[in-house]
């Protein structure tokens, strides 16, 4: 790789400045953020930074890179996943640190999220699964069968498929 042509080196200017970005926000969010055993819209938006509307288009934005092809239900039970991942000891306590956590999303990793406007199933799902819909019953993890995935996913127990994802815990 030729790291005198413009494109790599602002690709990698890009790459340093997210990567310092999410690093400082998550050590900030893990000293200033509180867990709570409930996630109701309520909940969340008091659990992170962000305010309730800033919630809503971020968990719209993943949903839409994530699952946007997928059924209704589909959406709300990706963003059911994110909120279980909030709830859970094992990742981030903030709706934004379960996002940003590096390589958990592929539309988060590759910039999907902030090149497409979420469409309005997205955002009316995300509101959904803030209020409190999980049709995962409980899912850590989702993943599409027909895509190229870690080994490892296979070995999480399945709880139920939707449309073209398996939720898993």
């Amino acid at each position: 790789m030729d790291m005198r042509k413009p494109q790599y080196r602002l690709a990698i200017t890009v790459a340093v400045i997210l990567v310092v970005s999410c690093a400082g926000y998550l050590a900030w969010s893990q000293d200033n953020v509180m867990v709570r055993d409930a996630y109701t819209s309520e909940n969340i938006a008091d659990a992170s930074p962000e305010s309730s509307s800033d919630n809503t288009d971020l968990l719209a934005r993943v949903i839409h890179g994530e699952a946007g092809d997928e059924p209704y239900l589909g959406k709300v039970a990706v963003g059911a996943v994110m909120l279980n991942r909030v709830n859970s000891a094992s990742f981030p306590n903030s709706l934004s640190g379960v996002i940003f956590e590096p390589y958990a999303f592929e539309s988060v990793s590759n910039g999907l999220i902030w090149q497409r406007t979420p469409s309005t199933e997205s955002v009316r799902a995300a509101g959904e699964a803030l209020n409190g819909l999980d049709p995962t019953y409980g899912a850590l993890f989702f993943w599409n069968p027909s895509k190229p995935v870690s080994p490892w996913i296979w070995s999480r127990q399945i709880i139920t498929e939707i449309g073209q994802h398996v939720f898993a815990i």
